[in-house]
């Protein structure tokens, strides 16, 4: 596995491998501190893929003023030793300043998509993320881009951006990583006091109750909200709701009525970290 800072040198090794005739080239973008979750789709993209290329870069245009950035957890040689073990081929670790030189006023902005859920209390998230993904796709040129399910918005803002772009490449979404008692693996788990930690098991079981009331047969997306909003009062105390919302898996529009499958969204701000999660809903058929 080779190491590379420089777009000059990871656009060399990619353009090698496909001179070698190597295969498709995959790239798993990440901000670092990685997990099972992350490793899970550096080995999907090793088993599609000839070549995989795994970036790791905390990019700063998609922290809030107030959020994160300075303390984003950076343990790097934890990280190649990971990268290595799964199959990565190159890791490519660039600093800010080769990734927007002197400044970057050009931005990617997909609208609608962007303006509910995560998008709605966090400003200008979406335009960073849109725009360092569509730098890194033509940086490393790969044919198949690697996401989580647990950042379903941002997936599917993604797909939507490469879309309208008619960018060439593939996205894939790969399903969500739970630890054993179904919290979702995030690198801002790490943040959580012990106390938080367990009540954070409240989002995936307030998933699960809402996908119970829909496969019984509740069709009231307000009901279904309500229910999910009252299990995580009574067992995350210490988390302050930032949205429940039920959508279309496609548009991201609020439901109202359940008639067609569903993704159940939410997040959750603790004191420590704010955490996402969700669940798409599949409505049986009657009869």
């Amino acid at each position: 596995m080779i190491v590379v800072k420089t777009i000059q040198e990871i656009r060399a090794a990619v353009a090698q491998a496909r001179a070698e005739g190597q295969g498709r080239i995959g790239l798993v973008p990440t901000m670092g501190a990685l997990h099972a979750g992350h490793f899970s789709l550096v080995q999907a993209a090793r088993r599609e893929c000839g070549f995989v290329v795994v970036s790791i870069f905390v990019n700063p245009t998609q922290f809030g003023p107030n959020e994160d950035l300075s303390k984003y957890p950076r343990p790097v040689e934890k990280d190649l030793a990971g990268c290595r073990e799964h199959g990565a081929d190159a890791v490519f670790l660039p600093e800010v300043a080769e990734m927007y030189g002197q400044g970057s006023p050009t931005t990617v902005h997909v609208a609608r998509l962007t303006e509910r859920l995560c998008g709605a209390s966090r400003p200008g998230h979406f335009d960073g993320v849109c725009t360092v993904v569509t730098k890194l796709f033509h940086i490393v040129g790969a044919d198949v881009a690697y996401f989580g399910a647990k950042d379903y918005q941002q997936a599917t803002v993604i797909r939507r951006m490469v879309a309208d772009l008619n960018q060439p490449v593939e996205v894939k979404l790969c399903p969500t990583l739970r630890e054993s008692d179904g919290l979702a693996m995030s690198s801002r788990n790490v943040y959580l006091t012990p106390g938080e930690r367990r009540q954070a098991t409240a989002l995936i079981e307030s998933l699960r109750l809402a996908e119970k009331l829909i496969r019984q047969g509740e069709r009231g997306g307000a009901k279904v909200i309500e229910a999910v909003r009252r299990h995580v009062a009574q067992n995350a105390p210490l988390g302050a709701i930032d949205y429940v919302e039920i959508v279309d898996p496609e548009a991201l529009s609020p439901v109202e009525t359940i008639a067609a499958p569903v993704v159940v969204a939410l997040a959750v701000t603790f004191p420590s970290a704010r955490l996402i999660d969700n669940m798409r809903v599949d409505v049986p058929r009657r009869g």
